[in-house]
């Protein structure tokens, strides 16, 4: 007999990882993809929430697109949407950068800012009302007249109102992500342009802000897609008011479905929202260049 026998290949183990990954593609079927299955045929019906559904084929779809409010809507919310992203992005960038330093009272800044986060949006926009009402607000009990204006009753004012609000909301959470990106930054770069002589402001712009590109695209698809789902707190701040001067895509949406029972055109109105974030999301991860593994990969 031969010594060398031939030995049968061995089998490769079996990878478990679909079998880990199946739970969360479960709750996702049931509670993302289904339900907007749901909504998307639902566009097609005629429904006023209480009664039977009837089948009218395009007739939301038709009452949608041709009412003039749809356009308005749309400016507004990628109003709200660009010029918050303005705001946030650069504050969000300056703020993570500082939070990622050594010293220890950073991290007790660090927990504060990331306070307002924590709490709801409705009770934010209560307390901002509150404070900037013009007879019993802020404004009125410090005696300063230029705080004691009518902040949510002009349609300029109350467009800075909300984007004030949902940046002070906000800014902490993304602040936390670019404290992340910072950190995993390479020190010996910064060793390296400090032999060289540059100092702080240079090193920030020549090495911080291009290793934080993917960081960047990660916050900006966060913040872009939602932006796109403010309702609670425009709702509860200005009701889409003065006039439509606040009045986005969503708010639209929960006055057609709730307010004039028409869940046809408010199921329109939804697939819309998914369809502009979609679009959305898949441009920013076409500016990143390349997809988040790779980035991920080029830190570790």
């Amino acid at each position: 007999m031969s010594a060398l026998t031939s030995h049968p290949p061995r089998r490769r183990p079996r990878s478990i990882l679909p079998w880990l990954a199946a739970p969360a593609l479960v709750v996702f079927t049931c509670f993302a993809v289904i339900p907007l299955i749901g909504v998307f045929v639902l566009s097609f019906t005629t429904w006023d929430g209480i009664g039977s559904i009837r089948a009218s084929g395009q007739t939301s779809w038709r009452a949608v697109l041709t009412d003039p409010g749809l356009p308005h809507a749309l400016w507004v919310t990628f109003m709200v949407m660009a010029v918050s992203w303005a705001v946030q992005t650069p504050l969000s960038i300056l703020l993570g950068t500082f939070l990622a330093g050594r010293q220890r009272y950073r991290a007790v800044l660090g927990v504060v800012y990331f306070v307002p986060l924590l709490l709801s949006s409705a009770a934010i926009a209560v307390a901002y009302k509150a404070l900037l009402d013009p007879n019993f607000g802020l404004g009125a009990g410090l005696g300063i007249g230029a705080l004691s204006q009518d902040w949510l009753g002009r349609p300029g004012l109350a467009f800075g109102v909300v984007i004030f609000v949902v940046s002070w909301q906000f800014i902490p959470f993304h602040s936390l992500i670019y404290q992340g990106g910072v950190q995993q930054i390479p020190k010996s770069l910064y060793e390296a342009a400090q032999l060289d002589g540059a100092g702080r402001i240079r090193a920030f712009f020549s090495i911080t802000l291009p290793q934080l590109k993917y960081t960047i695209i990660t916050s900006s698809t966060l913040m872009v897609v939602g932006s796109l789902t403010f309702f609670d707190l425009i709702w509860v701040l200005t009701e889409g008011g003065p006039g439509d001067a606040t009045r986005v895509l969503a708010l639209d949406m929960y006055k057609r479905g709730w307010q004039a029972s028409q869940m046809g055109p408010a199921s329109a109105i939804a697939v819309i929202l998914v369809l502009v974030g979609l679009a959305l999301a898949l441009l920013l991860r076409r500016l990143g260049g390349r997809d988040a593994g790779e980035s991920q990969l080029e830190g570790a």
